[in-house]
C-alpha cells in the first residue's frame, strides 16, 4: 500500500505566512450548488490543501509548484480541482490578468470540470455578481482582477501563447496526446510562483504521459530531496493486496470514511467481480489504484506473457507459418511469423514484424501517446513511404520469407488483403484467407491463450507486440466464450497480436498445410447454422 503519512500523523505543516490558512478559509466559504452547504474540507483535504499552500520560500515565493494527486474514481477529484482554480481566480491566489486553466482528456471531461466551477461561483450571490460566466466559450472572468479561468481539452488545438498562473490537469490517465500538457507546461514556466495540480486515477501501460507523470511523482516520494517543488499525493494499493478487503479499500480511498465514494456500491460491485475477471481489473483500476499493465478485459496477464520472453529466441526451423494482418487507416500492419519450438513438445514460437507510413510515425505517436520514431530508429518497426502502409513493400517481404523459410501457409485477414492474395495465390504461394468471425477466432483465442497460459508459446520480447497484447479487451458470447478482440480505444493498436493469434492456430493445428477452407463442409459460408453471435 501506498499513502502519503504526513496526511495522517498530525506533523505540524510550516504555514509562515498564513498563506495554508487562507486557502482553507476560502475553500470552506463556497457553497456547493445543488445542497447549499459549505464545501467540505474533511480533515485529509485540509491537510493536502495547507502542504499545499503553507510552505514558502523567506520571500513568500512557492515552495511548491507541481502537485501530482492519485486518488481513486468518486474521491471527489473534479470537485477539489474546480476549487482550487477559483482560489486562483478571484481568491486570494489570485493575481492581476491571471490564466487559469482547467486541462482535460476532451470536450467532455473539460465540461464537467467547468461545471462544477461554474456552480460553485453560482451558489453564492456575491460571488456571482464579481465574476462574469460565459457558457459557450468555457470562461469565467473576474472582474477586479480580470483574471480568466478556462476550460480547454487534449484533442482541441494546442494552446499556444498561453502563459497561465495555474492549470489544472484532469484525468490525465485518460490522455492520449501529450501536446497540451507539454505546451501548459511551458507556459507555466514563464512566470514566477505558478502552480500545476495533476488530479487523476491510476491508468494503464507505461508508455504514455501518465505513466510517465506518475512513476516521477513515485521517485520523488521516495525521495523529497530529488525535487522539492513537486508534492506527491498518492493513494495506491500493490498489486499483490487483497483487493475485497475493505480495510485496502480504506487506506487507498481518503474519503470513504466521509461517505465518498458509497461503501455500499463498492461492496457490491466486488461481488459481482468475483466472479468476472473483467470487472475485477477494473475495480482494481478504478477504485483502488491499481495501475494495470494492460486493459482491462484481459486476455492474458501480461506477467504471464512476459514469462515467454526470449531475447535469444534464434531463427525459425522446420516449417513456417505466416500471419498477417494489414492495416486500415490508424492501425498497423504486421506480419508474425510462427513455427514449432524445437525445444518444447506442443510449443510454438513467434517473431513479429511491424509496418507502418513513414509520413504518419509523429502523428501516431503523438495520437497513442507511444514511441513510434523511436521504435523505427531501433529497427523494431519499418516505416514504408507516404501516408498509408506501401502493400509493395509487404508483398515484397511476404516473398522475401517465402524465400528465406519453408512456408506452410500464409494467413491473410481477407477484409484488405484481395489484392495481395491474389497475386501471391497466381505465383503458387500457400495463401489461406482467415476471417475474422468468430467462428474462426474463437478456437485461435483459445490456442494462444492456452500456450500462453501454459508456458509454451516463446517470443522475443518485442515492445510493440507486448503493446499489442496490452491493448486488447476481448468480446465474449452469451456462453462466456471469448469470440474476439477489440481495441481498448480506437488509438490503440491491436493488429501484432491478431496476426500472430491466426500465426499460431495454423502451426499449432495444421498438419498438412491445408486450410479448413479447402474443405467446403468447414467454410465459414458453408451450408450449416451457426449462432448469430458468431458473426
Amino acid at each position: 500500500m501506498s499513502r502519503p503519512a504526513w496526511i495522517y500523523d498530525g506533523s505540524p505543516i510550516a504555514d509562515p505566512f498564513d498563506y495554508g490558512e487562507r486557502a482553507v478559509r476560502f475553500l470552506r466559504a463556497l457553497r456547493h450548488p445543488k445542497t447549499g452547504k459549505p464545501f467540505q474540507v474533511d480533515p485529509w483535504l485540509e491537510r493536502v490543501v495547507r502542504r499545499i499552500y503553507g510552505p514558502r520560500h523567506a520571500d513568500g515565493s512557492r515552495i511548491v509548484r507541481s502537485v501530482v494527486v492519485m486518488i481513486p474514481r468518486g474521491g471527489r477529484k473534479t470537485t477539489l480541482g474546480a476549487g482550487l482554480a477559483l482560489l486562483h481566480l478571484f481568491g486570494p491566489e489570485r493575481v492581476p490578468l491571471g490564466q487559469v486553466v482547467l486541462a482535460a482528456y476532451d470536450r467532455a471531461q473539460a465540461r464537467i470540470a467547468f461545471d462544477e466551477a461554474t456552480g460553485l461561483v453560482m451558489a453564492r450571490r456575491a460571488v456571482a455578481d464579481a465574476v462574469r460566466v460565459r457558457d459557450s466559450r468555457h470562461e469565467i472572468t473576474d472582474k477586479r482582477s480580470r483574471s480568466v479561468l478556462k476550460a480547454v481539452s487534449s484533442d482541441a488545438a494546442a494552446q499556444n501563447g498561453r502563459t497561465p498562473s495555474f492549470v489544472l490537469f484532469d484525468e490525465i490517465h485518460a490522455w492520449r496526446n501529450r501536446r497540451l500538457y507539454d505546451v501548459l507546461r511551458t507556459g507555466l514556466g514563464k512566470t514566477a510562483n505558478t502552480l500545476s495540480v495533476t488530479i487523476s486515477q491510476a491508468g494503464v501501460g507505461h508508455d504514455n504521459l501518465a505513466a510517465e507523470v506518475f512513476d516521477y511523482a513515485r521517485r520523488v516520494a521516495a525521495d523529497s530531496s530529488l525535487d522539492p517543488g513537486t508534492l506527491p499525493i498518492l493513494f495506491e494499493t500493490a498489486k499483490d493486496a487483497d483487493w475485497r478487503e475493505e480495510a485496502v479499500w480504506h487506506e487507498a480511498n481518503p474519503g470513504l470514511e466521509h461517505g465518498y465514494p458509497d461503501l455500499p456500491s463498492l461492496r457490491q460491485m466486488a461481488r459481482e467481480a468475483e466472479t468476472r475477471p473483467a470487472l475485477r481489473e477494473k475495480f482494481k483500476n478504478d477504485h483502488l489504484n491499481v495501475w494495470l499493465d494492460r486493459a482491462s478485459s484481459p486476455f492474458v496477464e501480461m506477467a504471464t506473457w512476459n514469462a515467454g520472453a526470449d531475447a535469444d529466441l534464434g531463427a525459425p526451423s522446420g516449417p513456417v507459418w505466416l500471419g498477417v494482418d494489414l492495416s486500415a487507416s490508424g492501425d498497423l500492419t504486421s506480419i508474425v511469423l510462427a513455427w514449432r519450438d524445437p525445444d518444447r513438445e506442443g510449443g510454438v514460437c513467434v517473431r513479429p514484424l511491424f509496418f507502418c507510413p513513414a509520413d504518419a510515425l509523429e502523428r501516431r505517436e503523438a495520437v497513442a501517446g507511444v514511441p513510434y520514431t523511436r521504435w523505427a530508429k531501433d529497427g523494431l518497426l519499418f516505416p514504408t513511404p507516404g501516408e498509408v502502409v506501401d502493400l509493395n513493400v509487404i508483398e515484397r517481404t511476404i516473398r522475401d520469407l517465402c524465400e528465406q523459410h519453408d512456408v506452410a501457409e500464409i494467413a491473410f485477414d481477407p477484409a484488405l488483403s484481395h489484392g495481395v492474395m491474389g497475386r501471391l495465390t497466381e505465383d503458387g504461394l500457400p495463401v489461406v484467407a482467415f476471417r475474422q468471425g468468430a467462428l474462426t477466432m474463437m478456437p485461435a483465442i483459445q490456442t494462444t491463450e492456452r500456450l500462453i497460459n501454459g508456458g509454451g508459446l516463446r517470443h522475443p520480447g518485442h515492445p510493440i507486440l507486448d503493446w499489442n497484447l496490452g491493448n486488447i479487451e476481448v468480446e465474449a458470447n452469451p456462453l462466456g466464450h471469448m469470440v474476439r478482440f477489440r481495441k481498448s480505444s480506437r488509438h490503440q493498436c491491436i493488429d501484432g497480436a491478431v496476426a500472430m493469434t491466426m500465426a499460431v492456430q495454423r502451426c499449432a493445428n495444421g498438419e498438412d498445410g491445408k486450410s479448413i477452407y479447402d474443405d467446403e463442409t468447414k467454410r465459414p459460408d458453408g451450408p450449416f447454422v451457426i449462432h448469430e453471435w458468431d458473426f
